[in-house]
């Protein structure tokens, strides 16, 4: 897979439009393999950030990602696409008429996308704002004739191993102050998760630095046992295919661990499980009290904080009982 234009391609061109962040990405990934299977002969490409670029390749179906973001992750102002219009696009984005116009923009000779009252040209099923992410993108192919499985979102094995094998994981970052978990409770499960003979490491984004020390410095943490800065997706997805287990609230290193197959336990609040949890899976555990509320509110959801540390580490307890070993 490349990131450059290069030359005129011979054969037509799919573009798949999703400039999010890693866990979106993931949750897409069986849509992206309907795709690659239902038109063999087109050349794949996906508009996503640029740094998406080694998780696109690990999914098998991407032939070329073209860069694409905003701030925020916003819908792009506009796509560096070149040469004739794509001969399919696909709205894997959202459902606003931003998207869609985008894609528009670029004169497909076809557009997969849900319907929108404001574009009434576009012949796509509804759209259903509590369905989950996963069923979502499938059910948006299917209504085009396209089978797609939910279920297909195992990424293969990395080539390299673990920096930390058999860890556990705790990754206290996530994309708003609204997900992420206080770091004092991190802590104290850091604590008790060592006093059983378990190693403990930590993970973060590039923006995170400040919040991986704390928790590193508070947890009593090694230099050797901290992993921030914003892993290289290799070397991430290493990390989290040979732990024993990961602990996050819900973003991106979750679905990470769900694509390995790799237990986990994911804090939710503000947004519930059934919209973005893991599948059903005696290895996830879904930690989750409601009601829903603001995603991007500045401090930590109610519904999150109401997950304790004893729930913690009663589900860490459940994942070791699970058999079969850590990968189907």
């Amino acid at each position: 897979m490349t990131s450059d234009q290069g030359a005129q391609p011979a054969r037509p061109r799919l573009l798949v439009l999703r400039a999010l962040g890693l866990g979106d990405l993931l949750t897409g990934v069986p849509a992206l393999r309907a795709l690659r299977r239902s038109h063999p002969g087109h050349e794949l490409v996906l508009a996503a950030p640029a740094e998406l670029a080694p998780v696109a390749a690990a999914t098998g179906a991407v032939d070329r990602l073209l860069p694409a973001s905003a701030p925020g992750r916003a819908v792009p102002r506009t796509l560096d696409w070149t040469g004739p219009p794509p001969d399919v696009a696909v709205d894997l984005h959202g459902n606003g008429t931003p998207s869609h116009l985008l894609l528009l923009d670029l004169r497909p000779r076809k557009l997969l996308a849900f319907a929108h009252p404001d574009l009434p040209g576009i012949d796509g099923p509804p759209w259903y704002a509590q369905e989950h992410e996963r069923d979502r993108w499938c059910r948006l192919l299917r209504a085009y004739g396209i089978e797609a499985d939910p279920g297909d979102l195992l990424l293969p094995r990395p080539s390299t191993a673990s920096p930390a094998p058999g860890a556990v994981v705790l990754h206290p970052g996530a994309g708003s102050p609204a997900r992420c978990w206080p770091v004092e409770r991190y802590a104290a499960v850091a604590g008790a998760l060592r006093a059983r003979g378990l190693r403990v490491v930590v993970t973060g984004g590039a923006a995170e630095g400040d919040l991986v020390a704390r928790l590193a410095k508070e947890a009593g943490l090694p230099d050797t046992d901290v992993f921030g800065g914003g892993l290289p997706f290799e070397r991430l997805s290493a990390l989290v295919a040979g732990v024993h287990a990961v602990i996050s609230g819900d973003t991106g290193i979750a679905h990470l661990a769900v694509a390995h197959a790799t237990p986990s336990v994911t804090l939710f609040g503000p947004v519930a499980p059934s919209r973005w949890g893991p599948p059903a899976d005696p290895r996830h555990r879904a930690l989750w009290y409601g009601p829903e509320g603001d995603p991007h509110g500045r401090r930590p959801d109610p519904a999150l904080l109401r997950i304790t540390t004893d729930d913690v580490l009663r589900a860490v307890g459940e994942l070791s009982e699970v058999p079969g070993g850590p990968r189907p």
